[in-house]
């Protein structure tokens, strides 16, 4: 293993600077997309809607999230990661905002799929930037940390929030409009604090120009296919998770409403601890034996849910796990692993690639297939989905490239512009 070097002066506290606005960034982002969900009771009441509207709201935001998220690296070439940054983030509160307004299911619908268009704008330039900025033997850990609040506000602490703002102001429309104010300020913070120059890499514009390369083509790339495919079966246990569990806890498992809340705070909680550790022991030990492992012990932690007994404090520690493992296994592949694939310049839009297809398939159809199997043979079925996620993830995971087959050694199509043919000099330990 190369010996650490010390960044450049000046550069040490930029990158913790921005680091720490872009964990804030993707912690709001994930509390205004889950916050619909503790206060769907009463906005259903209120505006006459029922559970599978609920289903449509999530969708729509999701696949809407992943859509965008296929065209960032163009939009980033063209404005900069500043603009994209600080703008997404300005209309994903201004959106958020406007909720408190609608009247009714289409409304609220419309509203929905353009937060999900901003947040996927806003996600690949987050992950992006907070790549540039960060030293090399620092960058896994950083892109942990960089993503560890979006489970933590958006899952942990959001039905709290939702909760107490409900109970204070007496209005769900009052929560909509006071959870966006954070990210007003926020988004000036960063349009303030963000200095590409202090890079350990040249932003996308400081490489030659050359033509628009389409997505099609990124699969292609190093790993980028395979982190597609990962990214799918990583969502398929974690989402299938998010939006099932509460019915198999309360339905199957027969807990109370507050039993259930308490259990499904593990996944908040879980969630931002491994985007805390393992990424960075990645860096240590290498992108490779952290994912297996990863893998390798969700599968067998949801196994061990499926056979576990209506025991709150059980059921906590095994979500927990799965949580941990689930979304350090997200924050490695949207980060270094599809970062250490591909040049600097190509960097959003590989990004916005795996992210994309990543939410459009793991966000979309896998909460679909589960409802169909839990329809058809019962919520206990829906855990075999969740399982099947993580043994096909780990089956996956043993094509990574290893030390051996580093990606500047991969074949790049001719159609790519010799400007950016150029892979970096970095690979997988």
């Amino acid at each position: 293993m190369n010996k650490p070097t010390l960044p450049g002066p000046g550069a040490g506290r930029h990158e913790t600077i921005m680091v720490a606005l872009l964990s804030l960034g993707f912690g709001l982002v994930g509390l205004d997309r889950f916050i619909i969900l503790p206060l769907f009771p009463v906005i259903m009441r209120d505006l006459q809607m029922n559970y599978q509207d609920l289903g449509n709201l999530s969708a729509a935001l999701a696949m809407a999230w992943g859509l965008a998220a296929l065209t960032v690296g163009d939009m980033v070439d063209r404005l900069g990661r500043k603009a994209v940054l600080v703008g997404s983030l300005l209309l994903v509160s201004a959106l958020s905002s406007l909720s408190a307004l609608a009247g009714g299911l289409f409304g609220l619908l419309a509203l929905r799929a353009l937060m999900g268009v901003c947040e996927g704008l806003f996600t690949p330039a987050g992950i992006t930037v907070a790549t540039e900025v960060s030293h090399p033997d620092r960058r896994g850990f950083n892109l942990g940390v960089q993503q560890a609040l979006f489970p933590v506000l958006g899952l942990a602490l959001g039905p709290l929030i939702a909760v107490w703002l409900l109970e204070t102001l007496h209005s769900w429309r009052g929560v909509f409009a006071v959870v966006a104010l954070p990210g007003f300020l926020l988004a000036w913070l960063i349009h303030r604090h963000y200095r590409p120059e202090l890079g350990h890499q040249p932003p996308a514009s400081g490489q030659p120009a050359g033509a628009p390369l389409p997505w099609r083509q990124l699969l292609r790339l190093g790993n980028i296919r395979l982190n597609v495919l990962l990214m799918f079966c990583i969502l398929a246990c974690q989402f299938v998770l998010c939006a099932m569990l509460p019915n198999y806890l309360t339905d199957h498992l027969r807990l109370s409403t507050m039993e259930m809340a308490s259990v499904i705070s593990a996944i908040g909680i879980g969630g931002f601890i491994g985007q805390l550790i393992v990424p960075g022991l990645s860096d240590l030990y290498g992108r490779k034996p952290a994912v297996m492992l990863s893998f390798a012990a969700s599968a067998a932690l949801v196994l061990l849910l499926k056979l576990a007994p209506a025991q709150p404090w059980l059921l906590f520690i095994l979500l927990f796990g799965i949580s941990f493992f689930n979304c350090s296994l997200t924050c490695l592949t949207v980060g270094p692993l599809t970062g250490e694939s591909v040049p600097a310049a190509l960097l959003p839009a590989a990004t916005g690639v795996v992210v994309g297809l990543g939410e459009v398939l793991g966000g979309g159809a896998a909460p679909a297939l589960a409802g169909l199997v839990a329809t058809r043979f019962g919520l206990p079925a829906i855990l075999y989905v969740a399982l099947g996620g993580s043994l096909g993830g780990l089956a996956l995971s043993t094509r990574l490239k290893g030390p051996r087959e580093e990606p500047s050694s991969l074949p790049i199509p001719d159609e790519i512009p010799p400007t950016v043919r150029a892979l970096p000099e970095r690979g997988w330990r």
